[in-house]
């Protein structure tokens, strides 16, 4: 059938396009088809012919122009610049058939190049053509070939190249027109960014297709920085982490393009219009790979795109692509093209000669194209709109006795739609027109223009043009609103030279523990050694794989929040993140990275109940995934979601609750606040102090204090930490609990010995051996381990013992008031009785307190109830005698 397809194509084209003369009645043996390929040419010859033909199908193939246009890389002048082909399965029609010898030959010459398989079938069958040619020989490289038809192909391989080694690199002459160049993943990505006019593009063959070839030609054109564009899911995040240090390493400034999480640069310009400014937004936006302060990068030029018409051929069609070359010709292009210079000689090892200093991206041309000799001066964009007042509620334009109010603007920060409240009026004598209407669409538009036009009285036209000029003003605001979104909100600040001095003075300071609770007590902190020092380890420990967790217990008012607020105030806010309460899934949802080796602090542990299992994941798995169920924006249809929070991260709560649930209590180290009457009259005395002016300068100093710690913070470098000492070590095992315990234990012995990080000797290792990549890593000291044993007996002991700390400081007051009571009276432990009113007065505490406290002692049978001698009243006696010890 295709070949009788073929056969009449050929006969109409002969005939001038008239119709075909009638067949006669008789069988007639099969016509022969010209063929696309000499039988007598080279190898490269043969696949250029080939190519050459692939080419020309697919300006005869409706479905695979489709498929381009649906991609939005359909532009005419791009098929024709990289010869995009289709293998429509008409090739095998137009050689000999394999019976014969020349038949059999170029089908195993073709088997050979890999345009051929073994089974006799076109490799590429069914694919649209990207062919990979070298500028200096003019030799096909590589091809890349993409199915269209997923029905057909169902089960089948999608991207297929020729067999055997990547070879070459795509759009090779991009390198040498510009010092900044964009690298892709794949081709069709690469091609979306050469559609909207960012040519200096090039791409690798997949994640792990960057090939010796690419290397070798950044070089040879002196290719200064590097926008890695490679998709944002978990394979290309992986292979561009692995990929900035190698281009480093050869003098190449690398920075990571952006995309929405799981998206690749073709998926968001089809979803973001104008793909063109969309794109270049992210490009602007790419984020250095490199340590340190990031290196200037000229500012590109502007992306030219018509505003004007994109709404309305978006409209038009539902699977719009983004505007070609071709829809953008009423804003001109800042630079004029010209023909293209002659490519660099492609000998890898050539001595390279002496070039002129390479151009800024700022004035860089396409790929396509070298900068002229003498540029001119481009032609100036039209105005976008007539002025405009901007402020927190609405923008208000003005166009000669008309003005439009526009609000809503700030609520559409995509591209892909402009929904807004417009209010047209003309003066104080004519009506007015008010609705909300999404400006990207043409219907809308239109029904708003013709009743604008009939409430002020003018003619359609006029509020037409009007219109233009409001889209065009809007489109500009958007694109500042939505790059000031997307700015970073947590940039690290730079730290001055005598900043760090201050901080690694602090950081090697041979008493840095003193220090560390000295410079709390000057901050206004007093008491709490032991809580202060632990929570700030603890806050240290973020930069480990497995950090410590930490939870403030103490009744209400009794300074827990004090104690957290003392402690995160010495950390850099841009690693500390703080919520009052949780949903379920809040966690679920925040992005990749917001949490990975930061501080998560929740100011009440009852504001996060809801979120209390999330919470345990991330503490024990160091990471939290969710499948979700979400619409699919380009089909509607009903699509699972995968949301992935990384981790490790480090949780701070604060709680007054008696009782705190068992499986988060196991994973957290628990602080008890100092509810003694010695602290509380030391408290007063600082809060007094604060009111004279010694203690007001003295708070002014605390803010350089905290300003020192912060920059330390900053300082402390995420190394491995090692114990020689850990097989020696000892630990209770009489409990289950105790395995988490004792990594509690462990961890807090690393979390010392990383905070002397600049006292500690730093050593290197060889691994994977013989790999030639080394760990950094440092060593635990007996002091270390020395300190960690003075703070876990006191916080750890709290965890091992069933009773709250709370509770069992009651215990033991009760204690103390029994054995004062019977030595004064003479009497047995067993025959006293007391009441709850006796031990408020003893203790001081409210009667809501004691009853919560009193009951759980109860519960665990360290004291007991007894009937009171009036009604309902009640007198208990206290069973324990001290045989467990007091605290």
């Amino acid at each position: 059938f295709r070949h009788a397809v073929e056969v009449l194509r050929e006969m109409q084209g002969a005939a001038g396009g008239t119709a075909p003369a009638p067949a006669p009645a008789i069988a007639l043996p099969p016509k022969r088809l010209a063929s696309p390929v000499s039988f007598d040419a080279e190898d490269w010859q043969l696949m250029s012919q080939v190519i050459d033909y692939y080419h020309r199908r697919l300006k005869q193939s409706p479905e695979a122009l489709e498929y381009l246009q649906k991609r939005g890389i359909g532009n005419s002048e791009a098929i024709d610049h990289f010869k995009l082909g289709y293998a429509d399965r008409t090739l095998g029609l137009r050689l000999p058939n394999k019976q014969y010898k020349a038949g059999e030959s170029i089908r195993t010459r073709l088997e050979k190049l890999g345009l051929y398989r073994p089974t006799g079938r076109e490799h590429f069958n069914g694919c649209v053509v990207f062919p990979v040619i070298d500028p200096a020989t003019g030799h096909v490289t590589e091809v890349y070939g993409r199915k269209t038809c997923q029905r057909l192909t169902a089960g089948l391989p999608k991207h297929l190249y020729l067999p055997g080694e990547h070879k070459g690199v795509w759009n090779e002459k991009a390198l040498g027109a510009c010092e900044e160049v964009i690298l892709c993943e794949s081709i069709i990505d690469a091609l979306t960014f050469w559609c909207n006019g960012l040519r200096n593009v090039t791409c690798s063959y997949g994640t792990n297709g960057f090939t010796a070839d690419h290397l070798v030609a950044l070089q040879r054109y002196r290719v200064k920085r590097v926008l890695i564009a490679y998709d944002r899911d978990e394979a290309g995040e992986t292979a561009a982490e692995a990929l900035a240090p190698k281009l480093m390493a050869q003098g190449m400034e690398c920075f990571r393009v952006q995309f929405p999480k799981g998206m690749d640069a073709n998926e968001y310009a089809l979803k973001l219009t104008p793909a063109n400014l969309s794109l270049d937004l992210v490009v602007r936006k790419a984020v250095w790979l490199g340590r340190g302060q990031p290196p200037q990068r000229p500012t590109p030029a502007p992306v030219p795109v018509a505003v004007a018409t994109a709404p309305a051929a978006k409209e038009e069609s539902p699977q719009a692509s983004p505007p070609s070359s071709s829809s953008t010709k009423p804003f001109p292009s800042s630079v004029e093209p010209v023909p293209p210079s002659s490519p660099p000689a492609a000998v890898a090892d050539a001595p390279l000669p002496p070039t002129p200093p390479l151009p800024s991206l700022a004035a860089c041309p396409t790929a396509t194209e070298a900068p002229p000799a003498d540029p001119p001066a481009p032609a100036p964009l039209p105005p976008s709109s007539s002025p405009a007042e901007v402020n927190e509620q609405e923008v208000v334009i003005t166009v000669e006795d008309r003005r439009y109010h526009v609000r809503g603007l700030g609520k559409n920060l995509g591209f892909d739609a402009l929904k807004v409240n417009l209010l047209a009026s003309r003066g104080d004598a004519h009506g007015f027109h008010v609705d909300t209407l999404d400006l990207y669409a043409a219907r809308a538009r239109r029904q708003y223009i013709t009743e604008a036009a009939r409430e002020l009285g003018v003619e359609e036209t006029v509020i037409k043009a009007d219109m233009g000029r409001v889209l065009l003003k809007l489109e500009e605001l958007q694109e500042q609103q939505v790059a000031e979104t997307l700015k970073p909100k947590e940039a690290v600040p730079t730290i001055g030279e005598a900043e760090r001095v201050a901080a690694l003075e602090l950081l090697q300071s041979p008493d840095l523990l003193d220090r560390i609770l000295a410079d709390f007590e000057r901050c206004g902190m007093v008491g709490e050694a032991t809580n202060k020092l632990v929570g700030y380890l603890a806050a240290v420990s973020r930069k480990l794989e497995q950090p410590l967790a930490v939870v403030i217990q103490s009744s209400s008012a009794a300074g827990k929040s004090s104690l957290m607020e003392a402690i995160l105030a010495m950390l850099p806010p841009e690693e500390v993140t703080k919520f009052s309460a949780m949903t379920g899934q809040s966690l679920f949802y925040m992005q990749e990275s917001n949490l990975k080796h930061k501080v998560l602090a929740i100011v009440e542990e009852e504001g996060a109940e809801r979120a209390s299992y999330a919470l345990k994941l991330l503490q024990s798995e160091g990471e939290l995934t969710i499948a979700s169920t979400g619409k699919d924006p380009q089909t509607g249809r009903l699509m699972t979601q995968q949301y992935h929070v990384e981790g490790p991260v480090m949780i701070f709560l604060t709680t007054t609750a008696a009782e705190i649930d068992e499986e988060l209590l196991n994973r957290c180290l628990v602080l008890s606040v100092d509810e003694d009457r010695i602290q509380t009259r030391a408290i007063h005395v600082m809060q007094r102090k604060r009111q004279t002016l010694a203690g007001l300068l003295e708070h002014r100093e605390g803010q350089n204090i905290l300003k020192v710690h912060r920059n330390a913070q900053r300082l402390l470098r995420p190394l491995l930490v090692a114990n020689p000492f850990a097989e020696r070590l000892t630990f209770l095992d009489a409990r289950t609990r105790t395995r988490r315990d004792h990594t509690k234990y462990l961890t807090l012995i690393r979390t010392v010995s990383l905070l002397h990080q600049y006292q500690r000797p730093r050593k290197t290792i060889e691994h994977p051996p013989a790999s030639g990549q080394f760990v950094e890593y440092i060593e635990v000291t007996p002091a270390d381990i020395a300190v960690a044993n003075r703070l876990t007996h006191e916080v750890l002991g709290r965890s091992l013992d069933e009773l709250s700390p709370q509770t069992r400081r009651l215990l033991v007051m009760l204690d103390a008031h029994v054995a004062d009571e019977c030595k004064r009276q003479k009497m047995q432990r067993a025959d006293y009785r007391f009441t709850r009113r006796d031990v408020r007065r003893q203790v001081g505490w409210s009667d809501f307190v004691v009853r919560t406290h009193l009951a759980k002692l109860v519960e665990l049978e360290y004291v007991l109830v007894h009937r009171g001698g009036r009604g309902q009243s009640f007198v208990y006696e206290l069973l324990y005698n001290g045989e467990a010890g007091k605290g």
